[in-house]
């Protein structure tokens, strides 16, 4: 009987192992189809879905677990007025482990009235160096040692847990985004996107995926790792969103809204007219900087509106001195800034119209008449527009015959000047930014139209024969009708060379670069 009982046993744990054993094998050819699996080959998307794959889920975890995990920062607010104390209470009164991490651009003030209790909880990281206190300004990462970091705008309330594991839960299922969570009360409008460095522009348009957004209108907090503000040039720079949805849209990083996620405000802030208006000021200052640090110069935003930035008759030009033709943007791959370009062509229909007015033969010149030629417009890396007119013809214009005397700045705010370069006239669109149209005086000796100032760097700049400007011809040219030699294409070939309309040449930084280390 024993001896039974003895086999009966053993058949039991022989079937046991056999069930065992075609588990193991199933898991094993789930494996193996689960790694034929193509992940995105971003090395902080690959990293990123790799580390969470098969992440556990996080509802279950304690506070003091989720707040290893989590970091939460405090970057967008006021010093003359915020609500950081309460927004800190609420967040230790659902996460008393937390870490909070205040980043500010000086040691804010007034100075933020922070409890004992909040001292233990929270550090604030002053951006700025202070050269009685080198050791007061961290980098903020030598702080931030957690994986994930929750950014909180100021007067927001966290008021469960389920807010945190809600976002984590979400980044999990989606660990190639950023998570944000919509605030009650508040309009969350998914945008579309898209930058174009070159052009120093960013367009804002309506997004057809409200899951898939390059960027957010409205206020948000959101969850973002640690490893994707290590890719950011400016991973903290004001307005937070603005620049993150930047970086992010630079990087192909996309923005989803938690579905299930909401928070709510606390102390309505800026309700005081003088207040309101110091933080709209505020505002613009900070967006001022950003788009500055950024290269940004035009903004295009939904309906077509247009905010251009740092380009005005009041800025200075936003290049520095031209060496060799090459404007240093060159060097940065990018072209002239679009509103250099616009600001260019309100000076050349400016002077046109003087010119007309006044009855003097002018014609377009050099690359100018070549953009003319092949889009109706300036160049998109040129930066300034030559004119050529009849040396004569100066007499008829009071700007022009003075200007050769004196610097002028007539009612509209350009200056007329004779160029410092040698003897031609300069347009200046201001006093202040020195974006110009130069005006050549030639003159015609045995049929040749000559000029007493040449560049030997300008190949096109070249004496010419006369019967181009007899009869002169029109074209169109920065939303004008202007003069032009005839036989355009004979007189530009004469110039430049043949095939120069078809056959744009680029600007090539590497041959200044070349140069400059053979020289």
């Amino acid at each position: 009987m024993r001896f039974l009982t003895w086999k009966a046993l053993m058949f039991g744990a022989f079937l046991t192992n056999l069930m065992i054993a075609a588990i193991m094998w199933s898991y094993i050819d789930f494996q193996c189809d689960c790694s034929n699996i193509q992940w995105k080959h971003s090395s902080y998307i690959s990293s990123t879905l790799e580390k969470h794959k098969q992440e556990p889920s996080v509802q279950n975890d304690t506070e003091s677990q989720l707040a290893s995990k989590v970091a939460i920062v405090i970057r967008d607010f006021e010093y003359f007025e915020n609500d950081i104390p309460e927004t800190i209470n609420s967040i230790l009164s659902v996460l008393p482990s937390a870490k909070i991490i205040i980043i500010s651009d000086k040691n804010p003030y007034p100075p933020l009235e922070l409890s004992e209790i909040h001292k233990q909880s929270v550090r604030l990281i002053n951006l700025k160096p202070s050269l009685t206190k080198p050791l007061d300004s961290p980098d903020p990462f030598s702080v931030i040692d957690r994986e994930h970091v929750i950014v909180f705008p100021d007067s927001m309330r966290l008021s469960e847990i389920t807010q945190i594991t809600g976002l984590l839960e979400e980044h999990y299922r989606d660990p190639d985004k950023i998570i944000a969570a919509r605030v009650e009360g508040e309009d969350s409008v998914c945008l579309a996107l898209n930058i174009s460095l070159r052009y120093w522009t960013i367009k804002y348009g309506k997004s057809i995926q409200d899951s898939n957004c390059n960027a957010l209108d409205g206020t948000h907090v959101f969850l973002v790792t640690k490893a994707l503000l290590l890719h950011f040039a400016f991973p903290f720079s004001q307005p937070f969103s603005t620049s993150l949805f930047i970086q992010a849209t630079l990087l192909k990083i996309k923005t989803k809204v938690a579905s299930n996620v909401t928070f709510t405000r606390g102390k309505q802030l800026f309700s005081d007219p003088h207040a309101k208006w110091k933080h709209e000021h505020f505002q613009k200052q900070r967006k001022e900087v950003l788009y500055q640090d950024f290269g940004i110069k035009k903004i295009i935003f939904p309906a077509s509106r247009v905010e251009w930035h740092g380009c005005g008759k009041t800025t200075a030009r936003c290049f520095g001195s031209v060496v060799n033709n090459m404007p240093d943007y060159l060097f940065e791959g990018r072209w002239t800034p679009p509103c250099c370009l616009e600001n260019l062509r309100k000076t050349a229909r400016y002077v046109f119209g003087i010119l007309e007015k006044c009855g003097v033969r002018y014609w377009l010149e050099g690359g100018s008449l070549l953009g003319a030629v092949r889009t109706g417009d300036i160049i998109p890396w040129d930066y300034d527009v030559d004119v050529g007119i009849y040396k004569e013809d100066i007499q008829k214009c009071e700007w022009l015959k003075n200007s050769l005397h004196q610097s002028i700045v007539d009612t509209q705010g350009f200056v007329w000047e004779k160029a410092p370069e040698g003897d031609f006239i300069r347009v200046q669109f201001s006093q202040t930014n020195h974006l110009h149209v130069d005006i050549f005086p030639f003159y015609p000796r045995n049929g040749t139209m000559t000029k007493d100032t040449w560049f030997a760097d300008h190949k096109q700049d070249t004496e010419f024969p006369e019967r181009f400007l007899k009869p002169l011809h029109l074209v169109k040219f920065v939303g004008m009708t202007v003069s032009a030699p005839n036989s355009f294409k004979e007189f530009l070939e004469f110039k430049f060379g043949k095939g120069v309309i078809e056959n744009p040449e680029y600007p090539d930084p590497r041959v200044m670069e070349f140069s400059r280390k053979h020289s």
